[in-house]
Parts: C-alpha cells; structure tokens; sequence
C-alpha cells in the first residue's frame, strides 16, 4: 500500500484506489448545549409572542438550513446569546418553514438578522457578518 499526501489520502490496494479522508488538525466542537437552549425558535405562529411582545430587545435570525452564510453565523447567535443573556433574546427562524414572517419584514436575501426593541423593528444586517458587527448593532439598543 501506498499513502499520498494531500487533503485526501489515496490508500491503492491491488484491486482499487479508495479514498481515505485525512483528519484535519482542527477540532470543531459541537455547538454548546447552553447556547443552543439560549436561542429560541420560532415560527409563524409564535413569533408575535416571541418577538413583538418581548420585555428585552430580540434578535432575530432569518435562516434556512441550505443556507451556507446561515451556517456560518449560527455559533455567532449562539455566542451572543450567551453572553447577552437575560438582557437580550436571541431567536432564530427558518424561513423555509415559515415564509408569512420573512414575507412581511421584506427578507430577501439570508442570513438576515433583525433587532427588535418594543415589538418594533429596529435594525437590520444582511449577510454573514463578524460577530463585533451584530454585538455593535445590538448596542445601540441596550
């Protein structure tokens, strides 16, 4: 047998070559069991409880599970709810699932994240962003 190097190892046996994935040195730890209860779902139904009648101000991430960018700022959210706490409610929504919220508040593009502060709509940021640029956003609003 013979090994190549490179991002794919090729292990050739007599019969075939198979593809062995080489590990990568990083480790991507699952996403924290208390940031995921820190950030709520909602949908259609339960966004105007959720959202509009929160005490705190809501941040609100429009997702779609296809969605590349949207992977990418999940951990963020999840960050932030942590950290924020019980000052801010981080809430996530899929628009796939429910298309009558995205529809109303004009998303047309995802990752979008709205910042909501007395049931009204009070900033918006489109696209994956660095987590200090949605943390500034909120800010303005605490």
């Amino acid at each position: 047998m013979a090994h190549l190097s490179g991002k794919c190892s090729t292990v050739l046996t007599q019969r075939s070559a198979v593809a062995a994935p080489r590990l990568s040195s990083r480790v991507f730890a699952p996403r924290s069991l208390i940031a995921r209860a820190a950030v709520v779902d909602v949908n259609d139904t339960t966004f105007s409880d959720e959202v509009l009648k929160s005490s705190v101000p809501v941040l609100v991430d429009f997702w779609a599970p296809w969605c590349g960018p949207c992977r990418m700022i999940a951990p963020i959210v999840d960050e932030l709810a942590v950290e924020y706490g019980d000052k801010l409610k981080c809430t996530k929504i899929n628009t796939d699932e429910s298309p009558q919220v995205a529809s109303e508040y004009g998303i047309r593009s995802i990752p979008t994240v709205l910042i909501f502060k007395g049931g009204k709509k009070m900033d918006t940021i489109i696209g994956a962003v660095p987590k200090a640029t949605i943390a500034q956003t909120i800010d303005k609003y605490m």
